[in-house]
């Protein structure tokens, strides 16, 4: 049953979040160069991010709501501490993915040349 809450809850989470991170217009390229195309993977990378940061937060709110509520048993801490630790290596590894991916398109565009 609790499976069934955790889930539900992370659905809601992602069907409020994804609507904030795709509103952007999609309009047709009118050629396809490398400034087009390194511009659609950025938008796709930038949307992956926020819908990754908006999933880790979430877990945070469960892992830290299941450390206050575990009341002293260790197996619950133990599981609310690992929760929280997951999530925060996430969001890190997110995070430096996100980084890298910004980094290799810039290189990418001055490389290949683009606007």
């Amino acid at each position: 049953m609790k499976k069934s809450k955790r889930t539900e809850f992370i659905a809601v989470v992602i069907t409020i979040g994804l609507p904030l991170f795709l509103t952007q217009t999609a309009l047709a390229a009118t050629t396809a160069n490398v400034s087009n195309i390194s511009s659609f993977l950025q938008n796709l990378i930038t949307a992956a991010a926020g819908l990754a940061g908006l999933v880790a937060t979430g877990f945070f709110v469960i892992g830290g709501f299941s450390y206050i509520t575990s009341s002293g048993n260790p197996e619950h801490l133990e599981k609310a501490k690992r929760t929280l630790l997951y999530s925060s290596v996430g969001l890190a590894i997110t995070i430096a993915a996100f980084a890298l991916s910004t980094i290799v398109t810039q290189l990418a565009t001055s490389a290949f040349g683009g606007n």
